[in-house]
């Protein structure tokens, strides 16, 4: 680049940032007069705000240190200033109650400006009746009596395929890139059922650059992460707009099945009134399914493939858990329903995992109205975030919180609302159950056929902007002599 065109860049650049400084700086003046008892804390940097402190903490491989400074020098609610927009944290069960127990009447879902331009308007972005009729729509798929009897065997299917082409005779494997194909394959079978490995992959490739833009500042500019997101979710939706239009015509033609997958589903189906989503609303809902189906099964697994090289003793009580199941049934029968039910030890060390290193770190509130809390006034329009970490390490609710105990979870399990990586209230996670079984069934599978030992101890975990091991997770594979 000559100097020419680098001055010429800086100049804008200078420029854009300093429009935005005046807006934020502008919005928050509007948002704070008339209310003087607002929580206590800091802003930080003009426009950035304590965006990349945040950033950090979560780099470093401690987001919960973000939330744990400020907490032991504010209280569990405090303001800051994230993504450019004036936020309050709320940490702590009371916190997470008050949220998830008034969304919809003084709270309701927000998301910072990179989010909804990627998004467009989708299940996860949505909000009052159109969200209530989304979800209903989508809960008729993602539900436990839909999994029990349509996709369970699918996924065991599927899962035995990829462990026998990607795992089977391999001394080594990177498991986090392993695993993201894994799942990223899984969701486009049972979502749109697409099978094309290279069809597939060009839409992986896509996703990867995308995911990597959703938590960032929103400049649409070339060079930053953002850009590159928007021009990779064009790439995905043009090519789920063809899919979808392709399935339009096979339905009509009944070369299709109304009930085969989601993308079927979502077609076919209409409100009480008979309206039907558009193709456009069709194309961002699989989208947004194909993220949220695949992103955090992938960082769940791999974790709990690290943690059991870690710990041979729990190692050792999951193949057991298994082994029982697999000796109950045929040689070559598939996983049901009710073998999943088996999997509760499985399950504990799941939870535990996920307790101490969160697949989503938090997720984000608007104020509906004005509101008092915890002795604070939240004006109308201030966005509000809660985080998982703010109560999983906590040792007001889990003693030692750093200590791997997967009993934490047996009886009752944890305080209510301690323990929140699918979020809670109305918005819950809709994909709960399919991210439970998609685990269960590729742990079932993995387990019966090795061992596993990390080839980097104590390697790096960073979120970005989910947990993942820097140097994705090699292991060296020892298969069981059965």
């Amino acid at each position: 680049m000559d100097i020419t065109s680098f001055s010429s860049l800086l100049v804008c650049s200078l420029i854009i940032i300093s429009a935005l400084v005046a807006t934020i700086i502008l919005t928050t003046k509007i948002a704070v007069k008339g209310h003087k008892n607002l929580p206590p804390g800091s802003y930080g940097w003009p426009f950035v705000g304590e965006t990349l402190a945040l950033l950090q903490a979560g780099w470093n491989g401690t987001p919960e240190k973000f939330i744990r400074e400020r907490v032991e020098k504010h209280g569990d609610v405090f303001k800051t200033c994230l993504l450019g927009d004036s936020i309050v944290v709320f940490s702590g069960v009371a916190g997470n109650k008050f949220l998830f127990g008034n969304e919809g009447k003084t709270v309701a879902l927000w998301w910072p400006k990179s989010v909804n331009k990627l998004f467009e308007n989708c299940l996860i972005t949505s909000s009052g009746e159109e969200a209530k009729w989304t979800r209903k729509m989508l809960h008729s798929f993602l539900s436990p009596d839909a999994f029990s009897r349509l996709y369970i065997n699918i996924m065991d299917q599927v899962t035995q395929k990829h462990i026998s082409t990607h795992w089977q005779g391999k001394q080594e494997v990177k498991v986090y890139h392993t695993i993201k194909f894994y799942t990223f394959e899984l969701a486009c079978r049972l979502f749109m059922s697409l099978e094309d490995p290279d069809h597939i992959k060009k839409l992986a490739y896509h996703f990867n650059i995308f995911l990597k833009g959703i938590i960032q500042i929103p400049l649409n500019v070339p060079g930053t992460r953002f850009y590159n997101a928007m021009r990779a979710v064009n790439a995905i939706r043009k090519d789920l707009h063809v899919i979808t239009r392709q399935r339009r015509v096979d339905l009509e033609q009944k070369t299709a099945s109304p009930s085969q997958d989601l993308l079927s589903h979502l077609l076919v189906s209409s409100d009480e009134h008979g309206r039907f989503l558009t193709e456009a609303e069709i194309v961002n809902n699989i989208l947004t399914l194909l993220f949220a189906g695949h992103d955090t099964s992938s960082v769940s697994i791999t974790l709990v493939m690290k943690t059991l090289a870690e710990k041979p003793h729990v190692y050792q009580k999951i193949y057991d858990e298994h082994m029982e199941i697999a000796a109950a049934k045929g040689h070559a029968e598939l996983l049901q329903w009710d073998d999943i039910q088996k999997m509760k030890y499985t399950w504990n060390v799941v939870s535990e995992v996920m307790r101490i290193t969160p697949p989503v770190i938090g997720a984000f509130r608007e104020a509906l109205v004005d509101f008092t809390y915890a002795g604070y006034t939240i004006p109308k329009g201030w966005k509000l975030y809660w985080s998982t970490v703010s109560t999983s390490k906590d040792e007001r609710y889990f003693p030692d919180p750093t200590e791997f105990d997967a009993s934490r979870f047996d009886g009752a399990g944890p305080t209510p609302y301690s323990y929140v990586p699918f979020g809670g209230g109305p918005r819950m996670c809709l994909g709960k159950e399919f991210a439970r079984m998609e685990i269960l069934v590729f742990l079932h599978n993995v387990v019966k056929k090795f061992k596993w030992d990390l080839l980097i101890a104590d390697e790096k975990i960073e979120y970005d902007p989910m947990p993942t091991p820097v140097k994705g997770l090699p292991i060296s594979l020892h298969p069981h002599n059965v």
